[in-house]
């Protein structure tokens, strides 16, 4: 896949296992690159590709603080993907709720 594919749009970006893994990393606070790099174990130069794509998309936000980057996530961005995942979590839902009311009449007819 390009680069100009993977930072057009969120979900692309967010299929990479590497960078959900960065996304994951940082869910706790702002971390500098040499951080992120210990956490994941993996090389400097693929930390900052996937970064620098994480960043196209506007899913992390980089801040100079002397020569260190600091990243953070920004969580309004993942709004598209919340919504997406919101018509799936209604439909488990309501899957859910029909089993209980299965199970529900099951428990009663064998009282």
């Amino acid at each position: 896949m390009s680069r100009s594919a993977a930072t057009s749009d969120i979900f692309t970006a967010v299929a990479d296992v590497h960078r959900r893994r960065i996304l994951d990393s940082l869910i706790a606070g702002e971390k500098a690159v040499g951080t992120i790099v210990d956490d994941l174990s993996l090389p400097q130069p693929q930390v900052s590709k996937h970064l620098r794509v994480l960043d196209d998309v506007g899913l992390v936000r980089c801040r100079a603080e002397g020569r260190r980057r600091l990243y953070r996530v920004e969580p309004l961005r993942l709004r598209p993907l919340r919504e997406w995942l919101a018509q799936y979590e209604q439909t488990v839902n309501e899957r859910l709720d029909r089993i209980d009311d299965y199970l529900q009449d099951l428990q009663r007819q064998g009282e």
